[in-house]
């Protein structure tokens, strides 16, 4: 029997996770900077709204029609476009709404564009679909994302494109001008867009634009994990073109039956959490200026510029091309647990790291110290 899943390689952050896991059963310290995930939990009201469904709501198939409702409404609010709740599909996290894009919209063998360094599932899932992903080197020169001139320069042209602003693991973002042409390269070129948005609400200094204001016929993918503080939750959606309301649904409806039921209780009325969850941002925004202030005294100079999300991406070939053993070996040492990049790339991922700040500025400060005290032991050796 083959193995399930062809060409679908290991995601580190868990081999990682788990390691840390298990120090922390032997009592030891650990800092969890390897997953890409908020450490405070849903807003207080929308765990409130959790306790009372689960008391007085029947817990079967539904979908939520004022959910719906409410994330149409944000992308009013958000970035001042028009889309109607039937245009929502609800699913089990942006990792199901990335199956459902996909599914309906490319057939076995097509092409698809992506940035490398990138988010890996996104490449793992097109190739578990029999999809062919073509990752686009992107480094320092272009901010760690894609150009409309990479796009322009395939040949022949992919089926697909899948961007990521901000991204995972970069925390980089693509401006209103790039946008703007990725969007008129792909419309030309007769390329399919997806565009996840995961990490829209948590930026620093600059507002991230939803492709949507460029291109209506791209499907948009967003999360409660984030922002929200949802992760273990599992629900996000897809803001789909009219066109693909109908076989979404169908998809959707075989594939997975329906959201989880629970989860769309919370998400509601975590929506309304806005004042809890800017405050989490506002401490994203303190320990990334940790970060970028203390990394480079401690020899880390060559960063990604973080625009947003909660990462912050990091050359470290100065002390080694193996990112992976590093990260081992600090946390063993130290009880900081970092990520390899090459999660998020291939061929150049074993010079960098990526380093989660989605925790309390306390522990940014300690992970910075024992950090710097591994260093100057000089290790890694």
């Amino acid at each position: 029997m083959n193995d399930a899943g062809p060409g679908v390689e290991p995601f580190y952050a868990v081999e990682i996770n788990r390691l840390a896991n298990e120090r922390a059963r032997r009592g030891l310290p650990v800092i969890h900077m390897e997953v890409g995930q908020p450490s405070a939990g849903a807003p207080r009201a929308a765990i409130e709204e959790g306790h009372r469904a689960l008391r007085d709501e029947p817990q079967g198939y539904w979908e939520s029609g004022a959910l719906k409702e409410r994330i149409a409404a944000l992308y009013g609010e958000r970035y001042q476009l028009a889309r109607t709740p039937s245009q929502i599909i609800l699913s089990a996290g942006a990792s199901g709404a990335l199956v459902l894009a996909i599914s309906v919209q490319f057939r076995p063998g097509a092409r698809i564009a992506l940035a490398r360094p990138g988010y890996p599932a996104h490449r793992n899932v097109l190739r578990a679909f029999g999809l062919t992903p073509v990752e686009l080197d992107c480094g320092p020169q272009t901010r760690f994302q894609p150009t409309a001139a990479m796009i322009e320069a395939l040949d022949p042209a992919p089926a697909g494109l899948i961007l990521t602003s901000p991204s995972n693991p970069t925390g980089t973002m693509l401006d209103h001008g790039e946008l703007a042409a990725l969007a008129r390269i792909c419309r030309a070129r007769g390329i399919q867009i997806i565009s996840d948005e995961t990490y829209h609400g948590i930026t620093f200094g600059r507002h991230a634009h939803s492709m949507l204001e460029f291109e209506p016929e791209a499907v948009v993918l967003n999360s409660f994990s984030k922002y929200w503080c949802m992760t273990g939750w599992r629900l996000g959606w897809a803001a789909v073109p009219s066109r693909l309301v109908d076989v979404m649904n169908r998809y959707s409806a075989n594939i997975f039956l329906a959201p989880p039921t629970l989860a769309q209780h919370v998400a509601l009325a975590a929506m309304d959490g806005r004042a809890e969850l800017e405050a989490h941002v506002a401490t994203y925004a303190r320990n990334r200026q940790l970060l970028m202030r203390e990394l480079p005294g401690l020899g880390i100079t060559r960063m990604a510029p973080v625009d947003g999300a909660f990462y912050l991406y990091a050359d470290i070939s100065h002390l080694g091309n193996n990112s992976l053993q590093w990260c081992r070996e600090l946390l063993d040492a130290t009880g900081v647990a970092l990520n390899t990049g090459r999660d998020f790339d291939s061929i150049n991922g074993g010079r960098f790291v990526r380093i989660s700040f989605a925790v309390s500025t306390r522990e940014t400060e300690q992970a910075i110290e024992l950090l710097a005290g591994w260093l100057r032991q000089g290790k890694p050796k």
